[in-house]
């Protein structure tokens, strides 16, 4: 569902320039020095109002989260949420998930973050779900040799479709929950979306998918 326009974005936006990146392609290969150390990188694509990434921000203080937003009514949202409390490990930006090899460089993003992304009609825009092939291909490109990416959604049919395209990408699949919340899951954050929908009885389905096996599991 789209959302409505929000008025005064420009000047919105403006008053939360200490946590919204303008000129993201300018860091390339540079993130790390932006948030002024050497922590792990992790990339959350549609944040929306930006419950989860300020939630994980703050249970994992070590960590540097980039949340990524196209929806301006949201992205402004989850920026003024954030400005009222100016977290030192997230910063926002808008950014179309098809082009990130243009903001990231080559293995500088440990773990992604897909949280209830639109599921979009398999048979006619099947190539506009973010779990698609082309967009393994740029996730692929940005995340480290042992990168990750964790899904969650609470589609069945979008989850069994992106378990197949991930099997059949070749990544290996690990932490399969077909009902989050009835499992024994430890520091679960949820979004806004995963409230609204498990509070209606809806299951939470989540997956994790490595890049690369590590060498500690190959033994």
């Amino acid at each position: 569902m789209r959302m409505r326009k929000k008025k005064h974005l420009d000047e919105r936006f403006a008053a939360c320039e200490a946590v919204l990146v303008t000129e993201p392609a300018a860091q390339r290969g540079q993130w790390r020095a932006l948030f002024g150390n050497d922590h792990p990188l992790h990339v959350e694509i549609g944040c929306g109002k930006g419950r989860f990434v300020l939630g994980m921000a703050q249970q994992h203080p070590d960590i540097n989260f980039v949340a990524i937003e196209r929806e301006e009514g949201a992205l402004i949202m989850a920026t003024e949420k954030a400005m009222e409390t100016r977290p030192a490990n997230v910063r926002f930006l808008s950014y179309d998930a098809a082009a990130l090899g243009e903001v990231f460089a080559p293995g500088e993003v440990d773990l992604i973050y897909l949280n209830f992304s639109d599921p979009w009609p398999p048979n006619r825009q099947r190539k506009r779900r973010l779990t698609w092939r082309a967009f393994l291909d740029v996730y692929d490109s940005i995340l480290t040799q042992t990168g990750a990416l964790y899904f969650k959604t609470d589609n069945q049919r979008l989850f069994e479709w992106t378990l197949g395209e991930i099997c059949q990408y070749g990544w290996l699949l690990q932490n399969i929950s077909l009902d989050l919340h009835a499992s024994d899951f430890v520091g679960n954050v949820m979004t806004e979306y995963e409230e609204r929908f498990s509070s209606q009885g809806s299951r939470i389905y989540r997956l994790e998918a490595r890049r690369r096996l590590p060498e500690f599991l190959k033994k």
